[in-house]
């Protein structure tokens, strides 16, 4: 392993922070980026680091401290707020307890912060008090875990370190571990690190440096005494990487819908998942190879994954064995719960976070994409040392179902996913077709607002591409674009397909593309009439019947809205194409409101008028029909936009936000409602019936 340290970016890193902390600190956060930047050292909030410094307090006194990484703060991006400063002369004196519960300890942590402010330091806090060094080091390496993870893990252990290292059997964080650690040391005192088994490794200087470099000395030392006993041999089969892909994307919906949890909510049964997939050679083989199955069901490699990936995955042999897959899943851990568990304590839920299928891959679940993508790095991970372990002809040694069980259900370990009321569309994925239009931006940006996955689609350019840019900024990671023209039945097929390869499945469609045109009717050419026909009816028909046959095969239910216009109520002159091919395309979406109601797939219709524009981005429809409207009136494009809002009943701009707001409103399911329209024009007498 590459080691980082620079002795001019530390110079550098200290000089910038010394208007903000001292130059102990400043070293603490520059090197523990360092450890946070290498993947086969931490992930996603994983390890730890820490310094004993001094902390000035509100008297000018210079008082002991130490400053701990706060639970769930990611080493790779860490910041002075993210390590908490205590009052380490304090906390040190726990050490001579004898015992002392999760609160009481977490309680002691809080009166001791510096400030009141602060995040709750990790739960190791008390282990990185205990031990003497100044600056302490903590990460669940790699190729640590493969060594500590095996049965023979100790003798591994002193072949690869000899008496560098101290080992210790998993003990539970918390005081206990704390207590063991500084035991462990003291009973070996020239030992530069320590490997915690199922845990991960120790190292600890009197500067920041040295802590590192120990660190990457030890694991390198690791990954050499592991390349020289592995033989990967055992990997050298075909795989078939295009039939698994294909496969995927025919069984994700069904995978998906199995997944998803029951809600007690009659209008919003399900409470569903995001799925991130691993398809790809590597892992395949380690999927199909012999014996795959025990060992990828096996325990994770360290308790601190427990959160992110339960205490087993679920292991499908073929598509058709889903269902009963989950079901026995879904029974063991009811189960595991009811053996642990006491009476004060309440499940979770009982779905799987990771899914093996052999010949198809790995599936992560989690209640948006940005979990699922830190389940996906901690399986793929998982899989790494697990192989390497089969690979050296190993044993793999997981945590007991009981320990499991104390750190899976323990509270301060998940308080690092408990966050504030999810907002109503968190785990859900739509569609938006159209999307590059001025209501479609504004309907995306609306169901992103409210959590939604969304996949914006239209025609191939820089309109699309444009969107795609402004709404990334601000909803990352929920946002994608898919080119897609609505009137080629194999393009919609093929773009709702990418859409399940990234996240799974489809929960919502707002089928919106559409195209305008202003002729007579006795002026109106075939031509041009066939090419609105094809989009406004055609590609309505080509979404409803696509998008409706994923959800049916999900079984969770779903929302399908078509914007349709207040021209299907009150048709305009020198408008019939549009007028008829929208009303066309609003009776299609009427009869699917029936025939998709006992599968809880409920299609509403929005009835917009006058949208101009949202922010920067114009409406093609009045980008067609504008000019021409302008000319019969006598206005300019602001004179044309007020004389449409002067003309409804409540003086109202109407603007795609509005559209938005009608679309979330169903989506949202507010009412037990289907195969109804809302108007959202300001009030239009004419447009008839409300």
């Amino acid at each position: 392993m590459k080691n980082r340290w620079s002795e001019s970016d530390a110079a550098a890193f200290v000089r910038e922070q010394a208007h903000i902390v001292n130059a102990d600190l400043a070293l603490r956060i520059y090197s523990s980026r360092l450890q946070g930047l290498e993947p086969s050292l931490v992930l996603h909030g994983g390890g730890n680091s820490s310094v004993k410094s001094y902390y000035n307090n509100i008297f000018g006194q210079s008082v002991k401290a130490i400053f701990v990484k706060a639970s769930g703060h990611d080493l790779a991006n860490l910041t002075p707020a993210g390590l908490p400063g205590i009052h380490l002369e304090r906390v040190a004196k726990l050490q001579s307890l004898e015992t002392l519960d999760d609160v009481a300890m977490v309680n002691q942590l809080r009166i001791n912060l510096f400030d009141a402010q602060a995040p709750t330091p990790s739960i190791e806090a008390l282990l990185h008090a205990f031990l003497p060094a100044k600056f302490i080091d903590h990460s669940h390496a790699d190729a640590v875990l493969t060594l500590s993870n095996q049965k023979n893990g100790a003798e591994l252990i002193t072949q690869a370190f000899g008496d560098q290292v101290i080992i210790l059997p998993y003990i539970h964080p918390g005081f206990s571990l704390a207590k063991a650690v500084a035991e462990a040391f003291a009973a070996q005192p020239t030992a530069t690190g320590m490997v915690l088994r199922q845990h991960g490794l120790l190292t600890w200087g009197d500067d920041a440096q040295s802590a590192y470099t120990n660190h990457i000395d030890l694991v390198s030392k690791a990954e050499v005494f592991i390349q020289n006993r592995v033989n990967l041999q055992h990997l050298d089969h075909d795989v078939d990487l295009a039939k698994a892909k294909k496969e995927y994307r025919s069984l994700a919906p069904h995978l998906r819908g199995a997944l998803a949890l029951p809600s007690n909510n009659p209008d919003r049964p399900y409470t569903r998942f995001i799925l991130t997939p691993i398809i790809n050679n590597k892992y395949l083989r380690i999927i199909n190879q012999d014996g795959g199955r025990d060992l990828l069901s096996s325990p994770p490699l360290t308790s601190d994954h427990l959160i992110r990936s339960k205490p087993r995955p679920l292991w499908i042999e073929n598509q058709e064995q889903i269902a009963q897959a989950m079901e026995s899943y879904r029974k063991e851990y009811s189960e595991y719960f009811s053996q642990h568990s006491n009476r004060a304590q309440t499940s979770y839920d009982t779905s799987p976070r990771v899914a093996y299928m052999p010949g198809v891959g790995a599936v992560c679940a989690a209640k948006d994409s940005e979990q699922a993508n830190i389940v996906r790095d901690i399986t793929r991970q998982t899989m790494n040392v697990k192989n390497c372990i089969a690979a050296m002809g190993g044993e793999y040694f997981g945590l007991s179902d009981a320990d499991m069980f104390a750190m899976e259900y323990y509270p301060l370990q998940q308080a690092k996913l408990d966050a504030e009321e999810p907002p109503p569309l968190a785990g859900s994925i739509g569609m938006v077709t159209g999307a590059a239009g001025a209501i479609g931006a504004g309907i995306c940006r609306e169901l992103l607002a409210n959590g939604c996955h969304v996949a914006a689609t239209d025609l191939p350019g820089d309109p699309l591409d444009s969107l795609l840019a402004e709404l990334k900024k601000e909803f990352p990671g929920r946002v994608i674009a898919v080119p897609m023209d609505v009137t080629n039945p194999c393009d919609v097929t093929e773009a709702l397909g990418q859409i399940i390869d990234i996240w799974g499945g489809l929960d919502i469609a707002i089928v919106n593309a559409g195209l305008a045109h202003v002729s007579s009717i006795n002026d109106m050419s075939m031509e041009a009439f066939t090419r609105l026909q094809s989009v406004n009816v055609e590609g309505t028909l080509n979404v409803l019947s696509a998008t409706g046959k994923i959800l049916k095969k999900q079984g969770t239910g779903g929302d399908i809205i078509l914007i349709s216009t207040k021209n299907v109520f009150a048709p305009g002159a020198n408008f019939g194409a549009y007028s008829a091919t929208k009303a066309a395309a609003h009776q299609l979406a009427r009869i699917a409101s029936l025939e998709m109601a006992a599968d809880d797939i409920r299609v509403n219709m929005v009835s917009p008028d006058a949208v101009f524009s949202e922010g920067q981005r114009k409406s093609g429809l009045w980008a067609e029909v504008g000019p021409d409207r302008m000319k019969a009136r006598g206005l300019d494009e602001a004179g044309l936009e007020s004389y449409y809002q002067n003309r409804n009943l409540l003086k109202a701009a109407v603007t795609a936000k509005h559209v938005g707001n009608a679309v979330i409103y169903f989506v949202t399911r507010q009412s037990p409602t289907t195969g109804a329209t809302i108007p959202v024009d300001g009030g239009l007498p004419d447009a008839t019936p409300r």
